[in-house]
């Protein structure tokens, strides 16, 4: 039976826990404001450049770029994103189940993966899969060299066609207690759909594409927009899933902190219900000592 030295000992061990965990959450939370104020500023840009882009292809007939060129989905390149460390709640356990079940439903193809985050790596690698680069540690501080060369990486690959389709696979910062797992393609880009004539806006004006003056021959306006649109697109999952893992990590934090409390509640409550246990056969012990002299 466990006296109340044991359960004082295991108190203040719980103790100890409970204030690194409350430490941990702190620091997560300073650190998600940051990166979610630059997740939410790199939304427009890449959206807007996102739109311009598949707009401008959808009014050239035939768009003629090596990022453009259309093939069938033999040889799949996925940039999984994922978290450098654990004591992020399901955090990595979600992106990876959601990474199995997209490479699960085309294991009949030839995939190479690039992991994004040591977590991912770890487990791809232990899964067999083959890897074209790895790059961890690069989520704790988001830099802008990194997305290019990972996008400099995938567009590299498919423009001397060694990949036929390249798909981005991320935890999306939607708000502190919830993400949005998402599957993107990156490449071939797809151009912006022709409107249907019945389908009209908010403001019942028929919805029509926006026209543009070009200055620049399209060969040479492509050129310049692509390598941009991958970059940003790259760049926008990096910030989003690095919002996403601090995002888990606190609120993981804070339900380990609220569980220790209700841990020492708990041994507190049996602690006293022994001491006062003890008390009891103390007092029953003396008062039966008395009147046995009498």
């Amino acid at each position: 039976m466990a006296t109340l030295l044991d359960f004082r000992r295991r108190i203040r061990s719980v103790k100890n826990t409970q204030q690194i965990t409350r430490a941990m959450k702190f620091v997560a939370a300073a650190r998600l404001r940051r990166a979610q104020e630059a997740a939410l500023a790199a939304r427009p840009y890449a959206n807007e450049l996102s739109r311009l882009l598949r707009s401008i292809m959808a009014r050239i007939d035939e768009p003629e770029h090596p990022l453009l060129a259309k093939r069938p989905e033999e040889r799949i390149l996925a940039i999984v994103l994922t978290g450098e460390r654990g004591l992020a709640g399901a955090f990595n356990t979600n992106i990876l189940r959601k990474a199995n079940e997209f490479l699960r439903e085309r294991r009949d193809k030839k995939l190479s993966l690039v992991p994004v985050g040591k977590k991912g790596r770890d487990s791809l690698k232990r899964a067999g899969f083959k890897f074209a680069a790895e790059y961890i540690n690069v989520l704790a501080k988001v830099e802008f060299a990194t997305a290019r060369e990972i996008a400099g990486l995938a567009s590299e690959l498919y423009a001397k066609e060694e990949i036929d389709a390249v798909y981005l696979i991320f935890s999306e910062f939607k708000t502190v207690v919830t993400a949005n797992l998402k599957v993107e393609k990156l490449l071939p880009v797809e151009p912006e759909m022709a409107p249907e004539p019945a389908k009209k806006s908010t403001t019942d004006q028929p919805q029509s594409r926006i026209d543009y003056i070009y200055e620049q021959p399209v060969d040479k306006l492509l050129a310049s927009l692509l390598p941009k649109y991958i970059e940003a697109q790259v760049l926008r999952a990096m910030l989003e899933s690095s919002a996403a893992e601090y995002a888990a990590r606190m609120a993981a934090m804070e339900s380990a902190t609220r569980n220790a409390g209700e841990v020492i509640q708990a041994l507190t409550l049996h602690m006293n219900k022994v001491r006062q246990a003890a008390i009891t056969k103390e007092i029953i012990e003396i008062v039966s000592g008395a009147s046995h002299g009498a």
